[in-house]
């Protein structure tokens, strides 16, 4: 298939998924707190697009995009959503611990930072065993403020592991700006101390981060060194939840606005029509079958059965 139309077809399944949560969550009965992924989906789709399906991921909380680009899976992630026993933790992760190892998601963790120094251990463990797999580990903002960000940083370079550091950058932790948190003025231009390879961008371009995640993965495999990849993009809605929260006055209406003018579905919808890659009777037709997909997804999730009682103490280490 067309690459554009793959991409975008990535980018609308990730907004259509999470539009799907906001329209039935105040039901009351998907029981996880939800750190929507609004805003960031042309990061992870590029990056996971550029990703074989057996190269591995790990990221944060905020874990649908990646989970969703990773997977295609909508099935196994609405069943976790709503705590049943397809879900792809049996219903026991919810929205913050999403895994699929079979497919390179490996796992995503509610604690800030603390998948970094796990994702450089299954890096190390790739390269001891030769098996030529990448690892790729997202983390926001915020989680470059904890030390074990530079120590995971640090030993990777040292031992020349296969592995890309992808920040995901909105400029905020939960509702603290970078300016209030950090004594430098440029991550990038501390992290080109390290002997990695190095990249910033800010765009909301998919095909454009899809297309310098290749250049960076054979960067890495080529000279055997890690790589740090700064992406820029604007969180849509609150920290956790489904709605905006411009009334706590820590953003303004006006940035979200200007970001909204090149939202990534937009921009690689409007590629597609203007560039006459597809019709737009054809692009309605994709996009209808994609909100159909996330429905059904919906509607089997909520008829699945709940875990028994004795699937609480599965898979527990004592």
């Amino acid at each position: 298939m067309n690459l554009s139309i793959t991409l975008y077809k990535k980018l609308l399944l990730i907004r259509a998924a999470e539009e799907a949560i906001i329209n039935y969550y105040h039901e009351d009965e998907m029981k996880s707190p939800m750190h929507m992924s609004m805003g960031e989906e042309a990061v992870v789709a590029g990056v996971c697009h550029a990703l074989s399906i057996e190269d591995q991921v790990l990221g944060t909380y905020r874990s649908h995009a990646l989970y969703i680009s990773k997977t295609q899976d909508t099935d196994t992630f609405f069943a976790e959503m709503y705590g049943k026993s397809t879900g792809t933790a049996n219903g026991k992760s919810g929205s913050m611990h999403l895994s699929d190892p079979d497919k390179g998601m490996m796992v995503s963790s509610a604690i800030v930072s603390s998948s970094i120094s796990t994702a450089v251990g299954v890096a190390l463990a790739n390269k001891m065993k030769k098996n030529n797999r990448m690892t790729v580990v997202f983390f926001g903002d915020g989680a470059i403020d904890a030390g074990v960000f530079w120590e995971s940083l640090n030993f990777a370079c040292l031992e020349r592991l296969p592995i890309i550091f992808v920040l995901e950058d909105n400029g905020i932790a939960v509702h603290t700006s970078d300016k209030k948190r950090q004594g430098y003025d440029s991550i990038s231009k501390v992290v080109a101390q390290y002997n990695c390879h190095n990249y910033e961008e800010s765009t909301t371009d998919v095909e454009s981060i899809y297309q310098l995640t290749q250049a960076v993965i054979d960067k890495v495999r080529t000279t055997s060194q890690p790589a740090f990849m700064k992406l820029s993009y604007y969180r849509y809605l609150e920290h956790v939840g489904i709605n905006e929260d411009f009334h706590d006055n820590y953003r303004c209406e006006k940035e979200y606005e200007d970001w909204r003018v090149k939202d990534p579905i937009k921009v690689q919808r409007s590629r597609l029509l203007e560039n006459s890659i597809v019709k737009e009777s054809e692009l309605i037709e994709i996009e209808s079958n994609i909100y159909q997909q996330v429905e059904q997804s919906v509607s089997k999730a909520k008829q699945a059965p709940f875990s028994s009682i004795q699937t609480l103490y599965q898979d527990v280490f004592k």
